[in-house]
């Protein structure tokens, strides 16, 4: 082998491709084959060769080289990125009759009775990832963050050695893969064990490894943890090239990206249930943690028939394994206020391992579920996380019972404020009566305000919300945009801290740097969309969903708080979504003056951007309100109002002066009479096929 400083030009051009071909295909044998076919001696041999090639010729590195899995320089902060097409979550089922229900829906939407193929793939226990590509070229990386924006990854996603940076030719000029990093069982113990060396953090499991050794900022860490990928779904492609999830998956493996040889077509609910079981038995076998299995509809046309919900696809559902359970003891029950005066009950355990998580906390629910399962202060319980999450009691060994155990007494008076606490008529919550004069309910608001779903202001977590609320820096949410000036002023319209002004600098935790991140984030937030707006606001009953809901139909706020505070309400309740009851909870939260205080505050500082819909503009149906009528022929009534929706519509219930389109089909009835009573327009099942184009 020639010395490197005596390499011609043309022969380090074939040597660096020869060399990046060896390396990738010693990456593929360890990481996605578990059969390395190289000596740790001989693999370092070859990266240690293409460096000394490199460094002799900067300017012939190539797109694929190995030197750019090594990491570059550290980041002062991830940017962020805007997911052309949502990374959306799953539903979750915890049984085969609830999959079973699933799959009849998915039957009944679509108006079938024959199965339908599903694709199901092991749930990898890690974090995902979009990775762009561009004429076969790795472009960009990121997080699923919340799902409509993630974090900048793309310098540590190229130290993933599974990870192509180049794809062959034939690929579509543009394409997002899409899949799960994650950590294999041996490389996280190793993790732990050189961490417990050198007396570092110890990781609780393999998917927070993974996820803190992908979001490290500085891309040199990341590249020393030994992190694998599946990839699994696609984002943005200008041309799909498969008709099937079965197709797409034969598409990633020539295009050399990992893909679980654990996917299976089912084509049927035997086969799933099947499936499932072989999965369950053989998990503790395999080399990474998964958490369950993805039912996806195999046929891509049958996919984009269903359409998605607010927050999910209609054609995908993530059975979940039964939850792992452990036997421990309540000492306490203390009572947790939330920002709707909920007094929710929580057990205090005995720390215990449950599935490799220390749980110390378990929900009671309600005061009905503890008469219920008759759950007492000193109990032995059995616990367990729901779909591996949410800690909750089961049972109650009563066999292990103390004698002297007594029934709990659930408070009738708020433990925060001394305020009633009230349970109306055929609910099973009590609630504080103290409103926003409790401090446990306006903490909870204001936490609920700069949740990642309202106004996300990074650096206000829960227990900045408590000390900043304790302390009268934050009592209410407009406080929040006047806290950078407040920072440099002796006194202001609602607080006096003294000569110094509030000096946030000099908190204990805080410094410079800290503060002037979190004037930043705050600053960011003076413009927010209708929708986060809407869901900031907490009103009763209104989750981010309807909060979207309301924001399509009526375009601003000036427009929303107009009606409601006139108690315009036939607008309201014909949005198909939004009932008589939360209708009137959202007229009665616009007519409290408290509220109209707030809104006011905060309006002096924020500008709420006017909903744009971006759905489909190449139809009449666009921004128009749709009521259907009568048995459709062609399409289910669900598949019809998830079309419609689709191209930009607004679907209601009811017809009313607000209607645009009544779409008839047979034995159509009162709906149809009253349209042509009001003059709205009728259309065919046909007319409003047609006009579903674009």
């Amino acid at each position: 082998m020639k010395n490197v400083q005596d390499l011609s030009r043309e022969e380090a051009i074939a040597e660096l491709a020869a060399l990046a071909q060896k390396i990738a295909a010693a990456d593929n044998a360890y990481y996605q084959n578990d059969a390395p076919d190289l000596t740790d001696a001989d693999y370092d041999a070859l990266k240690h060769r293409n460096t000394a090639i490199e460094t002799r010729f900067p300017d012939l590195v190539r797109e694929d080289s190995p030197s750019l899995r090594v990491g570059s320089v550290v980041q002062s902060k991830f940017n962020k990125i805007e997911h052309r097409f949502p990374m959306l979550s799953l539903g979750d089922v915890f049984s085969i009759e609830e999959v079973d229900d699933f799959v009849l829906g998915v039957k009944r939407f679509l108006n079938r009775t024959e199965d339908i193929d599903f694709m199901a793939e092991p749930k990898i226990d890690g974090l995902s990832f979009a990775a762009r590509y561009e004429k076969g070229v790795f472009v960009s990386g990121a997080t699923r963050g919340d799902g409509i924006v993630g974090e900048d990854i793309t310098e540590n996603l190229k130290t993933l050695k599974q990870l192509p940076l180049t794809l062959p030719s034939g690929v579509p000029d543009v394409l997002e893969v899409r899949g799960e990093v994650y950590m294999a069982k041996r490389d996280f113990m190793a993790l732990n064990e050189h961490n417990a060396a050198e007396k570092k953090k110890l990781f609780a499991n393999p998917r927070n490894a993974a996820a803190g050794s992908l979001r490290q900022l500085n891309p040199r860490i990341t590249a020393e943890r030994k992190l694998s990928i599946w990839a699994y779904t696609w984002g943005e492609v200008s041309e799909r090239q498969w008709s099937t999830q079965a197709e797409f998956f034969d598409k990633l493996a020539l295009w050399g990206f990992p893909v679980n040889p654990l996917n299976k077509v089912c084509h049927s609910l035997r086969d799933i249930e099947e499936n499932f079981k072989h999965i369950a038995e053989i998990r503790a076998d395999l080399p990474y943690d998964i958490d369950g299995v993805v039912y996806k509809v195999n046929s891509i046309e049958l996919q984009n028939r269903l359409g998605f919900l607010t927050r999910t696809p209609r054609w995908a559902i993530a059975h979940k394994f039964p939850a792992e359970q452990a036997l421990t003891r309540i000492e306490n029950i203390r009572i947790q206020v939330g920002r709707t005066g909920a007094l929710t009950p929580v057990a205090d355990l005995e720390p215990i391992n449950v599935g490799g998580v220390l749980v110390s906390h378990a929900t009671l629910h309600n005061e009905d579920e503890i008469k219920r399962k008759d759950i007492r202060i000193g109990d032995m319980v059995i616990v367990q996380r729901a779909g591996d999450v949410i800690p909750q009691v089961v049972a109650v060994r009563t066999d292990k019972r103390c004698a002297d155990s007594k029934p709990f007494d659930f408070p009738h008076i708020c433990p925060e404020c001394g305020a009633h606490a009230i349970r109306e008529e055929n609910e099973a919550i009590r609630r504080c009566t103290g409103g926003l004069t409790c401090p446990a309910q306006a903490k909870e608001r204001l936490k609920h305000f700069v949740s990642k779903d309202a106004f996300d202001i990074i650096g206000l977590g829960d227990k900045v919300i408590e000390a900043f609320y304790d302390d009268g820096i934050i009592r209410h949410p407009a406080d929040i945009f006047t806290i950078e000036e407040r920072n440099g002023r002796t006194e202001n319209d609602l607080f006096t801290f003294g000569d110094e002004g509030l000096h946030l600098e000099h908190r204990n935790g805080w410094g410079k740097l800290s503060v002037d991140n979190l004037f930043k984030a705050i600053r960011a937030r003076h413009i927010i969309s209708l929708p986060r707006f809407v869901y900031a606001l907490g009103i009763p009953q209104v989750g981010s969903a309807t909060a979207l809901l309301l924001a399509q139909n009526y375009g601003s706020f000036d427009a929303l708080q107009a009606d409601m505070m006139a108690r315009e309400t036939a607008k309201l309740v014909a949005i198909d979504g939004i009932g008589g009851e939360m209708g009137k909870d959202i007229v009665e939260f616009f007519n409290e003056q408290h509220n109209i205080d707030e809104i006011a505050a905060l309006r002096k500082f924020v500008n709420i951007e006017n909903y744009i819909d971006d759905r489909r503009k190449d139809s009449i149906l666009s921004g128009k309100t749709v009521v259907f009528t009568g048995t459709l022929e062609k399409l289910t009534r669900a598949e019809a109002k998830a079309l419609a929706q689709k191209f930009g519509a607004k679907v209601a219930g009811s017809v009313s002066s607000h209607t645009d389109y009544v779409v008839v089909g047979a034995d159509a009835g009162s709906k149809a009479k009253k349209a042509a009573e009001l003059g709205v327009k009728t259309l065919s099942e046909d007319e409003f096929i047609n006009n579903c184009k674009g």
